[in-house]
């Protein structure tokens, strides 16, 4: 069975090896410097997203509202209303007295 020994690294992957493992065992890189006309952007940005949220939350507020309404229609007691056709069709009480035939 053969014996496997590590081959030597030529030199400069070796520094670009080292210079990798400085590089990740230093600091990250420093933020870049403040620049003001990047506020007004942000500051947009965050007005659009706050109108936004309002929007959907009058939509909600609505559905909801709706929502309210149907669930209360929904648990009303159910009210059979007759139609004036159904009340001229009842069945006819035949005569306390029967007339005398001749």
């Amino acid at each position: 069975m053969p014996h496997h020994q590590k081959q030597p690294t030529p030199p400069a992957a070796a520094a670009s090896a080292a210079a990798d493992a400085a590089s990740m065992q230093s600091d990250p890189p420093a933020p870049p410097p403040f620049d003001p006309s990047r506020m007004i952007g942000i500051i947009k940005r965050k007005a659009l997203i706050k109108k936004l949220a309002a929007v959907y939350h009058a939509e909600c507020l609505a559905y909801c509202q709706e929502l309210l309404e149907l669930q209360k229609k929904w648990e009303e007691p159910f009210v059979d209303l007759k139609t004036p056709d159904d009340t001229r069709k009842e069945p006819v009480r035949p005569p306390k007295r029967l007339k005398k035939s001749r």
